[in-house]
């Protein structure tokens, strides 16, 4: 219904903020990563999502089309709500979202408030075959080699993770890393971008 609002913005709030447009004020639901965007007096334009459920309406808001496109995705995953959604792109943001799934790493998701392991593997499960289209169309060429790259990934978040990383940064680490030959190759690979950053 809307695809954006753009206007002043009137409030910020720990979960909203009002923009006011065209002399009315709306209140949009955002990610803390948006509301941090957001100068009080300044001029904004937010690309919006009307969600209805019960007879309730509620409008979000996201600073750019790639976080709208992840926040609709992750609503379409079963229970989670658009405020567990939310929550997920306050923690991480698309690009961690897709390596998170690329990778199989459901430790990505620990640091989002409200979401448990199970949910945080439903996302996963549920993602997994639009992310990974999204990713890459080599994939039908390449057949057995992706699945096989896609293995290796998830052993070397794994082994990272078992070393003391946190789940977000070996995903994050492992995702970046394009070409390997082994998962000893990745890991080693993925250690050196992470001692660098």
């Amino acid at each position: 219904m809307y695809a954006y609002i753009r206007g002043t913005v009137d409030t910020v709030a720990l979960d909203h903020a009002v923009i006011e447009a065209a002399g009315v004020g709306y209140e949009i639901f955002c990610s803390s990563m948006t509301l941090k965007k957001l100068l009080i007096g300044s001029k904004a334009k937010l690309y919006t999502h009307l969600h209805l459920a019960d007879g309730v309406q509620a409008l979000y808001g996201f600073a750019d089309e790639q976080e709208r496109e992840m926040f609709r995705k992750l609503i379409g995953v079963t229970r989670v709500g658009p405020k567990l959604a939310v929550a997920v792109l306050s923690a991480l943001t698309p690009s961690d979202v897709r390596a998170a799934v690329v990778t199989n790493n459901p430790a990505a998701f620990d640091r989002v408030s409200g979401m448990g392991r199970k949910t945080a593997q439903r996302v996963i499960l549920e993602l997994a075959g639009t992310v990974k289209d999204e990713i890459g169309s080599i994939k039908s060429a390449a057949g057995s080699a992706v699945a096989a790259a896609e293995d290796i990934r998830t052993e070397a978040v794994a082994a990272l993770t078992s070393l003391g990383y946190d789940g977000l940064s070996a995903s994050r680490a492992v995702a970046a890393i394009k070409e390997a030959d082994s998962v000893e190759d990745l890991i080693t690979k993925a250690l050196r971008s992470m001692a660098k950053g």
